[in-house]
């Protein structure tokens, strides 16, 4: 079960999008995850200029490179935020953030997300992956108490929403997979259903896999790939590891930068974190999942460019593990 090993280029945004793809295609990638920040992906380009599109391909190929999906989580998280400031100014494009004010802000973003699902469609990419942004996330340590009506509105705006944009996705026959993430309307396996149920469970959207968030969280990851399987539409694989040693760091990181060692939890390079690799990608096998595994390399304290190459070469020995039907098959022709 052949799945293409790419490499997220969000933590590479800093580098022209040329010098990237020549990175991966040195490492050996098969593709790119390409967001759409840096000089990466222009989606409104995508859309209205043919020979862009040919120019991003182009640059592709000649790095021995596909695409198989294209992100745009961070527009993607103005859609329903609440509140709107600064936070947001300093990730979104200008022509999103315009002059700033709140729903104005919601309402672009949810119309670039629109224009992603069509710049998708344009580059030949199935998937985009991406954040939603949640009215009720500030909500989430249930003090004061929190009323159940409350959250009922928060999934309601969700889908008043992202159904619009949906129906886009839905037109040009791509996918949208919600990464699974605190600060999202998704964060955890219950909010996963309940978004999916908030929507109708249509077809356009699922989600992007990334158990890094899962971990310490203290959510399964198998679990999470068996009970979703039909709704596991992209594949991250990042590292996290939980450091509580000492009674001291606590799970919500106590506002403490990446790599700080009194957070309660970090990202690290791939293999050397709480991440369960093998039941994962034997899960994966099981479910039949045959999209991208996408490399997001978030190490704060390795460099990047030893670390680019050592996520492959571990995530290329785990797609050596074989699938559960082709170790059956081989045990029964062995004995005929």
């Amino acid at each position: 079960m052949a799945r293409p090993i790419t490499l997220f280029t969000g933590q590479w945004a800093d580098l022209p999008f040329e010098e990237v793809a020549r990175l991966a295609g040195e490492w050996g990638y098969d593709g790119l995850e390409i967001a759409s920040w840096g000089d990466h992906l222009d989606v409104r380009r995508a859309t209205s200029d043919p020979d862009y599109v040919r120019e991003r391909q182009e640059i592709l190929e000649r790095n021995g490179l596909q695409v198989f999906a294209i992100s745009n989580h961070l527009v993607g998280q103005a859609v329903c935020d609440d509140p709107i400031d600064e936070r947001h100014q300093g990730i979104l494009p200008a022509h999103v953030w315009g002059d700033g004010d709140a729903e104005g802000v919601r309402q672009r973003a949810a119309e670039e997300m629109a224009e992603t699902a069509r710049a998708a469609a344009a580059l030949g990419a199935r998937v985009v992956t991406g954040f939603s942004g949640s009215k009720i996330w500030k909500t989430v340590a249930g003090f004061p108490p929190v009323p159940d009506g409350m959250i009922d509105a928060g999934y309601q705006d969700f889908a008043d929403r992202w159904n619009p944009i949906l129906d886009v996705f839905d037109e040009v026959g791509v996918r949208f997979a919600l990464e699974v993430h605190p600060s999202e309307i998704a964060y955890d396996y219950w909010t996963a259903r309940r978004a999916l149920e908030a929507i109708g469970d249509r077809e356009s959207f699922g989600f992007n896999f990334d158990p890094s968030h899962f971990v310490w969280q203290q959510v399964d990851p198998v679990t999470f790939l068996l009970d979703f399987a039909s709704k596991i539409y992209h594949v991250h694989c990042k590292e996290s590891v939980v450091q509580l040693q000492g009674g001291r760091n606590g799970r919500l990181s106590s506002h403490l930068p990446w790599g700080d060692p009194r957070r309660g939890w970090d990202f690290v390079s791939t293999g050397h974190g709480d991440v369960p690799w093998e039941p994962i990608f034997r899960t994966l096998n099981h479910i039949g999942y045959a999209g991208p595994t996408s490399v997001e390399w978030e190490d704060a304290g390795m460099d990047r460019l030893v670390g680019g190459p050592e996520a492959l070469a571990f995530v290329r020995a785990l797609a050596e593990i074989t699938p559960p039907e082709a170790a059956f098959d081989a045990a029964f022709s062995s004995k005929n």
